[in-house]
């Protein structure tokens, strides 16, 4: 058989990884020319029951747990002033979901596979049926295409017409490096994990990365464009605008950030999204079940990673394969989907 994975995300090499351990030949294809061309993300906390299982399938359980940061599952909830609210220490050998860089995760997949598994600068235009067409006016004739190539997936119409939505909030993203010396005070305020604080229409969410940084996340309600062209200093001076109540110790930290801003604004896909069966094409993680980002879109594309390469090592044909783990993956991603709906509103809750 011939396996073709679009996307060199997580969710992808996991798939990659476990279909090698089982001998099934597989392709990989990215779009990006090479893998260190763009900053991977933040943190992820990949959790017991699905993340982690799959890097148990992948034989690759031992290796991350050398490379995470249990201390990363510290939670602290703040008010507006700075103050104390909840805090959530790990307790001595807790390993729940220890936290790991995003592209520390990824290098570990992508060192466990073999040589030239993955193809770099080869973006997808289109699948038509069996066959990929590729920007670059390429094609490759395939049995299987797996879409685990994100929101905007180019494998998703092959089977679903569906499109991601705005859901109405946005994720702007502040950098702040050698936070020890540089930014003590935010250092002290987020602690080794996370700190999060909210007033019902604003919220700060702060993130503790390896390598001494620290990623806020200033969640708001705003149209999906509200940044457009504006500068930093313009973007600062709304920020400055819309927490003028907030603590000055609170608003260092959207205003000492390092380097600009990232607007982040948040799509999903309709809930619930199944497509009709295919023998040829089906999608694993956010191509194929893009929620709000609470802590779920990893961990559940590992797992999907990780059953459908199983079905593949188990199955008697590829269809036969393909609607095992469908089977499974669907309901499952529609229940939390459901679950999550509006989910990122909540975020913005004091509560």
């Amino acid at each position: 058989m011939t396996i073709s994975i679009i996307g060199a995300g997580p969710g992808g090499l996991t798939c990659a990884r476990i279909l090698q351990r089982h001998g099934i030949p597989v392709t990989v294809y990215d779009r990006d020319p090479h893998p260190q061309v763009r900053d991977q993300g933040g943190t992820l906390d990949l959790h017991a029951y699905d993340g982690q299982l799959a890097l148990r399938e992948a034989g690759l359980l031992d290796e991350f747990l050398a490379l995470c940061r249990p201390e990363g599952q510290e939670m602290r909830k703040l008010d507006s002033a700075g103050e104390l609210l909840e805090h959530h220490v790990p307790a001595e050998g807790e390993l729940f979901k220890p936290e790991i860089d995003r592209g520390l995760l990824r290098g570990l997949l992508l060192d466990s596979l073999e040589p030239g598994t993955v193809q770099w600068g080869r973006s997808l235009d289109r699948v038509d049926g069996s066959r990929l067409f590729f920007a670059d006016g390429t094609t490759v004739e395939t049995d299987l295409v797996i879409g685990a190539d994100g929101a905007w997936s180019r494998v998703r119409p092959a089977v679903s017409s569906a499109v991601p939505q705005y859901a109405g909030i946005t994720f702007l993203e502040a950098w702040f490096d050698d936070v020890e010396n540089a930014h003590p005070e935010i250092a002290a305020l987020v602690g080794q994990g996370s700190a999060m604080a909210a007033d019902g229409d604003r919220c700060l969410f702060a993130q503790r990365n390896g390598g001494d940084h620290i990623r806020v996340y200033i969640v708001q309600r705003l149209p999906a464009d509200w940044a457009g062209s504006l500068g930093t200093q313009e973007i600062r001076a709304r920020l400055l605008d819309a927490f003028s109540g907030w603590a000055p110790r609170m608003v260092r930290m959207i205003t000492d950030n390092d380097g600009p801003y990232v607007d982040r604004p948040l799509f999903v896909l309709p809930v619930p999204h199944t497509w009709e069966h295919s023998p040829t094409v089906t999608l694993l993680g956010d191509a194929a079940h893009l929620m709000p980002p609470l802590g779920v879109g990893v961990n559940l594309a590992m797992l999907d990673a990780s059953e459908l390469a199983l079905a593949l090592a188990g199955s008697a044909s590829l269809g036969e394969a393909v609607a095992a783990y469908e089977k499974t993956m669907l309901p499952r991603s529609v229940e939390m989907a459901r679950r999550l709906e509006n989910g990122a509103e909540g975020l913005l809750d004091v509560d």
